[in-house]
């Protein structure tokens, strides 16, 4: 009976760790695995997602050995529709590949985003700053609470944020990245951010409220971004330390 109830467990967390989505881009450009659409789509703009289509026609991004290569600079949209994906809890996993002082154009880039509204509204993401190129990860709920008047240079943004000042991106070298949150909505969520396996820093409690609207969030890939994205996943859970240092490319 001991035996049964030991194995019983480690199947429940053997499921625990399988991906809601994951597109591995393996054998084409669209998802493997989601709860919703598997196809990946572009529009003029994240304005005009409304006209949105499947594929990448147009926006100079290719699929190359496996990966997505973002060969330009781009201002289209590039995402995977992301219903069915948690705004409360969950961890984003995926690999880049680049050297952002080399390769990346002037101006703020963000390899990812999951939000249904904009970078500063109900959204996770992470991105390199436009000058040092240090990497950050950014968590922020409703944008009406945390900055009603929506005005530029708030204090709170900054506050926000987890910044590695040395990060190890190089051409040649898939780097991790992980990020993990909990309990966004709640009034007590947080959120992690791994590189390579380990913790670069935790965000502060985010009390605010974190609103998806039905049908609308989408799991941006590569804003303003030249480089490589890989092995895109999505987890229903908060992950582990350990299970984020034992996903591989």
């Amino acid at each position: 009976m001991r035996y049964c109830l030991f194995f019983s467990v480690l199947s429940l967390l053997a499921q625990a760790a399988e991906p809601l989505f994951h597109a591995s881009f393996n054998r084409g450009v669209d998802a493997e695995r989601s709860p919703g659409d598997k196809r990946i789509h572009s529009a003029p703009d994240y304005k005009s997602l409304a006209a949105a289509k499947p594929g990448l026609a147009g926006t100079g991004v290719v699929h190359e050995n496996g990966a997505l290569h973002f060969t330009q600079k781009t201002t289209q949209a590039v995402f995977f529709p992301a219903q069915g994906l948690s705004p409360v809890t969950g961890t984003i996993s995926f690999f880049l590949q680049l050297d952002p002082k080399l390769d990346l154009a002037p101006g703020y880039v963000d390899p990812l985003q999951l939000t249904d509204k904009a970078y500063n509204d109900s959204a996770l993401w992470v991105d390199y700053t436009k000058d040092e190129r240090f990497f950050r990860l950014g968590v922020f709920g409703q944008l009406k609470v945390w900055n009603p008047k929506n005005t530029e240079n708030n204090p709170d943004f900054d506050k926000r944020l987890v910044v590695v000042k040395e990060p190890v991106f190089a051409r040649g070298k898939w780097t991790h990245v992980a990020i993990v949150y909990q309990g966004l909505g709640t009034g007590k969520g947080v959120a992690k951010l791994y590189v390579d396996g380990k913790l670069q820093g935790s965000s502060p409690v985010i009390g605010e409220p974190f609103t998806w609207e039905s049908g609308k969030p989408t799991l941006r890939l590569g804003v303003q971004y030249t480089g490589w994205i890989d092995e895109v996943a999505v987890y229903a859970e908060a992950l582990s330390a350990g299970e984020i240092a034992k996903i591989r490319r």
